[in-house]
């Protein structure tokens, strides 16, 4: 029973080793299973056909757009899917190593280059040269096959590249490697036919649908043939005219010459043949039955039954496809396998600037896996499956937004290693101009105070350098439960000497303190909204918002703070740009303080605010 397509879908495919690839109109997703069994799955973002120029989208002239994106698109596509599917052993070769060392390149991807070559060459070889050969023997034989200004010459070098076509497909067959391949096309065609005729997409229902479509790409080869051998027998006639005026006579001039004419008529070839697959698609009419029978035909050649994890593989790219069209916000992604530096790093980075993700974070996920300094990035080098396969998942992780070191778990701050995730606000550089100021004040004896402490990398960094040669006590103090759970095992990592309590800034505090340090929240509520995503969705708004003009938690401290600063004390805090007067003023009128100073950072900006009791 012939079944009616009520759902048609823009999405196409090809099969690609040990895969398959779908297209839609933003997005390309190809899915391969690996040397493993494993299902890995490519996905990238193209141009959709609404952002191209406009003379790119007119009848013909989008034929040959389409022709040659779908080209480099699925030739991309095949040698990212060998490759994954043709995978070296997980300890390299030395002939692996040498070449990585040496070449700075993989095997695989020499092969790979090798093997396009020898393709081009023998396609060449195959579907133009040897044809033109074929008929000027013909010609030889047979003059007057010359006659009628070589209209017949051009049709019986077509048809003898039809039939070259036909065989070379038929000895495809021969390999069992091809004829996988020829099933992974089966399951790309079944899985589009699925989708069409509006069934869900499971295994069992794709088994179900027909392995032949209307846009398959061995029909739109036969398309292109036969227009290709109308356009060339009538380019035949001027042709031959020219010949004669020319005065050549010579079959290797004539060949190519003609040649030439036909790759600069491709692209004529291309766009006539593409609205013709496109018409043909439009209906399911038995009255274009015919026209359609000789694609269906090769179909059969070109198409096997497919099983079940073949088609796993077209329904897992059909769907990738279909959602990267529906959600811009579909995250790529990318294949674990052997590359380099030189490919992933500029991958990376392209990808983190589109979602404005500060680029810097790609070398940071490179140096941090590969445990090689930032510097080194700059030398190329090969990076092996297993070293992707802990890259890769950082990469698409951060891609969601997640900020980088709560995905790593940990960060560097003034030199000790601090645990972080979303229950604490990450150390920024900028703050260890609070810890510097507060080492060069703190004395033998003092007493030190860590107010809204978060992960406690102040506290810690503090307990930590001071008790190289002082002997210092070091209380740390947070209102929040969960921030302090991560301040007491980071304190407890670097073997840091300090006593932590729950407490809403001085409320749960006892005694009075030589220092206190302090980085309150001090983002304006209404800027919130305009962070960084990383930062706006991820990181604690508890210790960002500091209220309307984010200067609220330096009242409440100016409030209460000579209750707790020992005579001759110092309050040192980290502020916002252009808050550091403010500030001032606030201590200034609610506090004897005995003076104030500004510290201003790298940049120039007044960061650090120092008090003097």
């Amino acid at each position: 029973m012939r079944r009616k397509k009520t759902n048609r879908t823009y999405i196409g495919g090809q099969a690609v080793i040990q895969g398959v690839m779908m297209r839609g109109k933003r997005g390309m997703a190809t899915v391969v299973r690996d040397d493993a069994g494993e299902l890995q799955l490519e996905a990238k973002r193209i141009t959709p056909p609404e952002k191209r120029k406009k003379i790119a989208r007119f009848p013909f002239i989008r034929g040959v757009v389409n022709f040659v994106t779908s080209l480099v698109d699925g030739m991309r596509a095949l040698f990212r899917s060998s490759e994954v599917a043709i995978a070296e052993d997980e300890e390299p070769s030395k002939l692996s190593k040498w070449v990585a060392d040496h070449w700075k390149m993989s095997v695989g991807a020499i092969v790979t280059t090798i093997a396009t070559v020898i393709g081009i060459v023998l396609a060449v070889g195959l579907f133009i040269f040897l044809p033109l050969y074929f008929t000027g023997l013909i010609a030889d034989a047979a003059p007057v096959i010359n006659e009628f200004y070589g209209v017949w010459y051009h049709l019986i070098e077509g048809g003898f590249r039809l039939t070259i076509f036909i065989l070379y497909i038929l000895f495809t067959l021969v390999f069992k490697s091809l004829r996988e391949t020829y099933q992974y096309h089966g399951a790309e065609h079944k899985t589009i036919n699925c989708y069409e005729y509006g069934l869900p997409l499971n295994v069992e229902n794709v088994k179900k649908c027909s392995r032949l479509h209307d846009r398959c790409g061995t029909t739109f080869i036969f398309i292109v043939l036969f227009v290709s051998i109308l356009v060339f027998a009538l380019v035949g006639v001027p042709l031959t005219m020219f010949y004669e005026w020319a005065g050549i006579e010579g079959r290797i001039w004539r060949n190519l010459i003609s040649f030439f004419v036909r790759l600069l008529l491709l692209p004529v070839v291309a766009g006539v043949s593409y609205e013709v697959l496109k018409l043909l698609a439009l209906t399911d009419s038995v009255l274009v039955l015919p026209l359609k029978a000789p694609g269906y035909l090769l179909q059969k050649l070109t198409t096997r039954e497919p099983d079940d994890r073949m088609i796993e593989c077209a329904i897992m790219a059909f769907e990738k496809a279909k959602d990267m069209d529906e959600d811009p916000d579909s995250p790529e992604k990318t294949f674990v396998t052997e590359t380099k530096v030189s490919k992933l790093l500029p991958m990376m980075k392209k990808a983190f600037a589109e979602k404005d993700i500060d680029a810097s974070d790609a070398e940071w996920i490179l140096s941090l896996t590969l445990n090689i300094p930032r510097s080194a990035l700059a030398t190329d080098r090969v990076i092996s499956r297993p070293e992707c396969r802990k890259i890769l998942p950082v990469f698409e992780e951060r891609m969601t937004g997640r900020p980088l070191w709560y995905i790593f778990g940990d960060t560097n701050f003034y030199g000790y290693p601090i645990k972080v995730d979303e229950r604490v606000l990450i150390p920024r550089p900028e703050t260890e101009l609070l810890v510097r100021q507060a080492v060069s004040t703190i004395r033998g004896g003092d007493s030190v105070l860590d107010l809204c402490t978060g992960s406690g990398a102040v506290a810690v960094a503090i307990a930590c350098e001071v008790s190289k040669d002082r002997a210092v006590s070091v209380t740390a103090s947070d209102i929040s439960p969960d921030a302090l759970a991560v301040a007491r095992e980071n304190a407890r990592l670097n073997k840091a000497n300090v006593t932590f309590v729950q407490s809403d800034l001085f409320e749960r505090v006892h005694g009075r303190f030589n220092v206190i340090t302090a980085n309150p929240p001090y983002v304006p509520t209404g800027e919130i909204a305009t962070l960084a995503s990383d930062v706006r969705d991820f990181e604690p708004r508890i210790a960002l918002d500091g209220g309307e003009d984010g200067l609220d938690f330096y009242r409440r401290i100016a409030a209460k703070v000579s209750r707790y600063m020992a005579r001759g004390g110092m309050l040192i805090m980290e502020c916002g740009e252009n808050q550091a007067q403010q500030i001032i003023k606030i201590f200034r009128t609610t506090t004897r303080c005995d003076f104030a100073m500004v510290v201003k950072d790298l940049a120039g900006v007044e960061r650090v605010v120092k008090i003097g009791f």
